[in-house]
């Protein structure tokens, strides 16, 4: 909830998505996995995120994502696991990190990560170096839009502005960032690229991995609001 301590502490400022339906997606959304269309459509935007198990990291990294930006009119957003059992909800010591960020578990199921999914997704954010490289194997094609998420974040800092902000439309602001971070790969240092699992570990584990999640994802995710979410 937007003004909550930890996402202020975070860097980021949430709002909970209303539990609306999707009736501004159109026949491309995907976030029920059943329609899968090609990365590239300029009609809309599909983020994946990746773990392991799709019970801690990527949820939160989801359900962050969706607070900030919204329903899904023209951004959808999901995630998957390398070694998910489909249908379980979110570990419940990650929800109630991601409800201290201000983010909605409501609803969540997991999902295996597939060879569609990743070629379906115009940007695709992995936990860790490893989740990034079963990601590429699954589609090589996919290798440009790969990233991991502190690597998408410490990458999206380096950004100009202007560069992303000058697109009104926020398919067009996406892919900006999109062709702004795949140009600064490689040039920026990453000293740790992944995010421990907390997974069956403490409370403080699974809030600490939140807040990790939170800070990679606060430019980001400024980057492509407009108008830019207020940040405290």
């Amino acid at each position: 909830m937007e003004g909550s301590p930890e996402a202020a502490q975070a860097g980021v400022s949430v709002e909970p998505v209303p539990p609306s339906g999707h009736e501004s997606c159109g026949r491309r959304c995907w976030r029920d996995a059943r329609a899968v269309p090609a990365s590239g459509d300029e009609t809309g935007f599909r983020i994946l995120y990746v773990c392991t198990g799709n019970l801690c990291r990527s949820p939160l990294a989801e359900r962050l994502t969706r607070s900030v930006l919204g329903p899904c009119p023209s951004i959808q957003v999901i995630s998957a696991g390398t070694r998910a059992e489909p249908g379980m909800p979110m570990a419940e010591r990650a929800q109630r990190a991601l409800i201290r960020l201000g983010g909605d578990p409501g609803g969540f199921i997991s999902r295996r990560l597939t060879a569609e999914l990743v070629a379906a997704a115009d940007l695709v954010l992995t936990a860790t170096a490893e989740h990034r490289a079963e990601s590429v194997t699954k589609h090589l094609p996919a290798a440009t839009r790969v990233f991991t998420i502190v690597e998408f974040g410490a990458l999206a800092r380096a950004v100009s502005p202007a560069a992303v902000a000058c697109h009104d439309d926020p398919v067009r602001r996406a892919h900006a960032l999109m062709a702004e971070v795949r140009a600064l790969r490689g040039l920026v240092h990453v000293d740790q690229p992944d995010i421990p699992d907390p997974y069956g570990r403490s409370w403080w584990a699974h809030r600490a991995a939140g807040r990790a999640l939170a800070e990679a994802l606060a430019v980001p995710l400024r980057l492509l609001t407009h108008p830019p979410v207020s940040f405290p």
